[in-house]
């Protein structure tokens, strides 16, 4: 059988912390950011951790 191949998109937005978990960044920050607060573009700064239902479907992305 074959190699998964990895998607490279997911790759790209997704990083795999120490325990197996996934990283991802917030959406929204890249423009229209005028009428949003300092303290909302702040916490967009912020990377989080991807939920428990997604993990599983990015897993399959990212062998």
């Amino acid at each position: 059988m074959p190699k998964m191949k990895t998607h490279r998109g997911s790759a790209k937005r997704f990083k795999r912390t120490g325990t197996g978990k996934l990283r991802r960044f917030k959406a929204f920050k890249s423009h229209l950011t005028a009428k949003k607060s300092p303290k909302r573009i702040r916490n967009l700064r912020k990377g989080t951790l991807v939920s428990s239902g997604d993990q599983k479907r990015i897993n399959h992305m990212i062998p």
